[in-house]
């Protein structure tokens, strides 16, 4: 008989608006495709084309504040009138067959992860310098002036907490940050995909 799997890590992945998580985390999957990135849970309504399990679990806020006061999340928060959280149950059901999972959360969420399961690896992805943060955000376009200032007070905020991580990686170059993210993550430690 086979032996189980041995248990997959869970890693945190925080950072500032801009710092280029999303893009970091869609290098790390197109390249270990088996790796898990978790599903957040949300009270919202889908929008077009969302699909409940893979762009979000839609709970209605009765069955969310029912998780929530039964241990059901490892992180959750309330924002624009909408509650959202990271389900417990399949995070780990993926890391007991010793699937490696990922969490892209903001830094409280991350805090709150740091108390519900304190075996997570906590990574924080910080820009090459404050002033380039700001040109990337400034360069997408999407955001007036009064946004780009608080998203830039909130980066102050979330660069001020990097002794709370277990490791740094600052995304100049995307190559080599990809690389790091990959040792980090511990993709250089011989894991191989499951069967």
């Amino acid at each position: 008989m086979p032996a189980p799997p041995s248990p997959g890590r869970l890693t945190v992945i925080t950072g500032p608006s801009g710092v280029g998580k999303g893009t970091l985390v869609a290098r790390l999957l197109q390249r270990h495709p088996w790796l898990w990135l978790s599903v957040s849970a949300t009270t919202r309504t889908p929008r077009a084309g969302e699909i409940d399990g893979q762009h979000y679990f839609f709970l209605t806020r009765p069955d969310f504040e029912q998780r929530v006061s039964t241990g059901g999340f490892l992180e959750w928060a309330a924002f624009a009138g909408h509650l959202y959280g990271t389900p417990r149950g399949p995070v780990e059901e993926h890391l007991a067959q010793g699937r490696p999972v990922l969490l892209e959360i903001e830094l409280e969420g991350a805090r709150q992860v740091r108390l519900t399961f304190p075996a997570a690896f906590q990574l924080l992805i910080k820009p090459p310098s404050f002033e380039e943060l700001e040109r990337r955000i400034r360069g997408r376009g999407t955001d007036g002036e009064e946004a780009i200032q608080k998203r830039l007070a909130r980066a102050r905020v979330e660069l001020e907490a990097e002794a709370e991580f277990d490791a740094v990686l600052v995304n100049g170059d995307l190559e080599a940050a990809v690389a790091e993210l990959e040792r980090l993550v511990g993709l250089d430690a011989g894991m191989t995909p499951l069967p």
